[in-house]
């Protein structure tokens, strides 16, 4: 409520609105980060602590993804939500990372609070920050990488190694790192001097529960939970012609409700006369191309299973779309939408085999080429909930490798890039003067919150080990690869312990958390309330 020039009171805001302003808002935001960042804050490192988070189904989720686990989680604070979202932004990126970067950001937000404390303006520590941000990426980007030889499987093993030694897959490293590597270099293709690889489209991972995590592979293929549509259709066909439909093979029913009236008996023979040659004709056109399979993403009526099955082709139906485009490219037949328009060059022929096998209760339908540019990641386990975790460790390995294909550099782990940062940060702010040399110092002592939590998630001496580290770093420049062993909390130089991760992976941290953190702490109002009724009634203006 507001006073006018003659005392008046104006409404502006509709009643039920909240709204709080200044140094309470800017508070706030900053104790939400920190929850969300202390929430996930023991999931970094190869020590890491699982979460077990249940949903408001009665199921579970056993993870220390950090996507994951705030994925489950249902917050309140808009804060919190944007929080959230940096997670599932890094995970789209790069795959991996997500734990690192809402920490290293509830970090940088719980240095700021210091400044604005002290009435420090805003705007003035963000400007600090983006400079201490832009330097970062210089810095990372020149002085404190190294280049990788991609066409060397030794060197793109150790990355891998890296990324899996803080999962639960740890134990069946040899198997995953086998699995990512030949999954990536299976999907990657070049276009034009382009490397192109699309992971979502042409890389699944089907989950079948049963058996041990040590059966799971790579399957040069597409691997279906389908199997034939009549009993007596062939169950395995080597150098299939394979043809794909996105269409019924059923009679088309009309697109409206419609009703027939018929006069007399013989026209319902008519009808169904009608309803069969329809039929027969889709059936004539695919006999006529000489396939031995058929997929469609439709239904296929018993009568087209009968006229199908005595031409000896077998056919699956009711694919899912993402299923028959990588269908596509391992048998290279196109799909189509009318079997009318069937011609010899839609046919797929560079499928080398299909079958269909039973495992456990089910049967799964297998296409398979030595040449093609999609896979099935098989996954077996003893249990659900085992098997979605292996999915998500298996999902951060595969990224790792397409990160590392894509931007063939290196940063040292186990906080050794973040302690080389933060040094070289604290050197560059002795040549600043002003108000916003603090700011820019407290980016260096936000980012020493890596290496100082690995150390605690191990049970190590913390402030003894960082001071140790910090000195080690200020020695000799030399020292760069200096970190933290999460294993057992001592200082190790990460050449002896070959622990790399891709540059692309860090930076996406260190751009996220630090720009996340400059848009939280221009936020200086925050307005809350229930909308109600029409559009004119979001806001008023009454003069009495």
């Amino acid at each position: 409520m507001m006073r006018g020039g003659s005392q008046q009171p104006v409404i502006v805001l509709s009643q039920g609105t909240k709204r709080e302003n200044g140094y309470q808002v800017q508070s706030g935001i900053i104790t939400a980060c920190k929850t969300i960042a202390d929430v996930i804050r023991t999931a970094l490192g190869p020590k890491a602590m699982l979460k077990m988070l249940m949903d408001p189904m009665g199921g579970i989720v056993m993870t220390n993804d950090g996507n994951a686990i705030l994925r489950e989680i249902t917050v309140k604070h808009p804060a919190a939500k944007s929080m959230i979202d940096i997670a599932r932004t890094q995970d789209e990126e790069t795959g991996d990372g997500t734990t690192s970067v809402i920490i290293l950001a509830g970090e940088v937000m719980a240095k700021a609070h210091t400044f604005l404390d002290q009435r420090i303006h805003p705007t003035i520590v963000i400007q600090a920050y983006r400079q201490a941000l832009e330097d970062i990426l210089k810095l990372a980007e020149g002085k404190f990488c190294k280049p990788i030889n991609v066409d060397n499987d030794e060197e793109l093993i150790t990355v891998v190694k890296s990324c899996l030694g803080t999962k639960m897959l740890a134990k069946w490293m040899d198997l995953a790192v086998d699995i990512a590597m030949n999954a990536v270099r299976t999907i990657r293709i070049d276009k034009g001097g382009v490397q192109e690889i699309d992971i979502k489209r042409y890389c699944r991972i089907e989950k079948i529960p049963g058996g041990t995590i040590e059966d799971s592979k790579v399957i040069k293929g597409v691997i279906l939970n389908k199997d034939v549509t009549h009993a007596k259709m062939k169950r395995r066909i080597e150098n299939p012609r394979i043809v794909l439909l996105d269409c019924n093979l059923e009679y088309k029913k009309g697109e409206s409700q419609t009703s027939l009236e018929i006069m007399r008996d013989a026209d319902i023979t008519r009808i169904l006369q009608q309803e069969e040659e329809e039929i027969r004709k889709q059936c004539d056109d695919i006999i006529r191309v000489k396939p031995d399979l058929v997929f469609t993403e439709k239904g296929i009526s018993d009568l087209a299973q009968h006229f199908l099955m005595k031409a000896g082709i077998t056919a699956i139906r009711r694919l899912k779309k993402t299923d028959n485009n990588r269908l596509a490219r391992v048998c290279g037949a196109r799909i189509l939408n009318d079997t009318c328009d069937l011609r010899e060059e839609d046919v797929g022929t560079t499928a080398e085999l299909f079958e269909i096998l039973k495992i456990g209760d089910e049967y799964y339908t297998y296409v398979t080429s030595s040449k093609t540019t999609a896979v099935t990641v098989c996954l077996r386990g003893p249990s659900k909930d085992v098997i979605n975790e292996v999915e998500r460790n298996l999902n951060d390995a595969v990224n790792v490798v397409r990160n590392v294909l894509l931007n063939p550099r290196l940063v040292p782990g186990g906080g050794a890039l973040e302690m080389a940062l933060s040094n070289a940060l604290n050197e560059k702010s002795r040549q600043m003067e002003g108000i916003r040399k603090n700011p820019y110092m407290a980016i260096a002592a936000a980012l020493e919150v890596i290496p100082r939590t690995l150390i605690q998630n191990c049970g190590g001496n913390t402030i003894r080990q960082i001071t140790a580290l910090r000195a080690k770093h200020a020695q000799s420049p030399d020292n760069w690869t200096w970190g933290v062993d999460g294993s057992s909390g001592e200082l190790v130089d990460m050449n002896k312990l070959d622990i790399w991760d891709p540059l692309a992976v860090r930076l996406q941290v260190l751009k996220t958390a630090v720009e996340t953190s400059v848009m939280l702490l221009r936020i200086d109002d925050i307005v809350s309330g229930t909308k109600k009724g029409g559009a004119d009634e979001k806001k008023e203006i009454m003069p009495e």
